[in-house]
């Protein structure tokens, strides 16, 4: 038993030794390049943002494989990321396409996908109101419907209790 629990001790602690020398979770981010939204029609509008760049520094992007050519993104003062814009063509076709940033001091370059499709995509929408399932719920949409339900239930309650109170006095049924 004290065998399984050192050995249990000892794995925990080299899990959180290698977790303490893992790099933050930020700094992994910073070797990407942010596509927002990540999926559009043609014609709309696109940003990007990394934090690839030294505080700063602006980059030069590249949105020739979707057709919309180069376009430059600027220091911002959201967490220090630069961010840039662009605007997909109209005539740019249903896709997968890798968006290019170099970073002006240290020629660092990062990459992100943006996907192109025909059809908007649409918010998630929730259905509202009942199921008409045949089951009946407890509000109805009839008022009328459910007094009458409220009183057959009633009734039944009743009667079930006389005839315990009955049964209990030794009168019989």
């Amino acid at each position: 038993m004290r065998r399984t629990a050192r050995m249990l001790t000892g794995t925990a602690l080299a899990v959180a030794a290698a977790g303490l020398v893992a790099a933050p979770a930020h700094a992994a981010d910073a070797g990407s390049l942010e596509v927002y939204p990540s999926s559009v029609v043609p014609g709309e509008q696109v940003t990007v943002n990394t934090a690839a760049c030294e505080d700063g520094d602006t980059a030069a992007g590249d949105a020739s494989a979707v057709g919309a050519g180069p376009f430059t993104l600027a220091p911002s003062t959201h967490e220090q990321d630069a961010i840039g814009q662009f605007q997909v063509p109209e005539s740019a076709q249903p896709g997968t396409y890798e968006i290019v940033a170099t970073c002006a001091e240290g020629g660092r370059r990062v990459t992100g996908d943006l996907v192109v499709t025909l059809t908007a995509t649409r918010q998630q929408v929730y259905p509202r109101g009942s199921v008409k399932t045949g089951v009946g719920g407890a509000l109805g949409p009839d008022p009328v419907q459910t007094a009458a339900g409220v009183a057959a239930l009633a009734v039944a309650a009743a009667g079930g209790t006389w005839l315990l109170h009955r049964r209990a006095r030794g009168d019989g049924i």
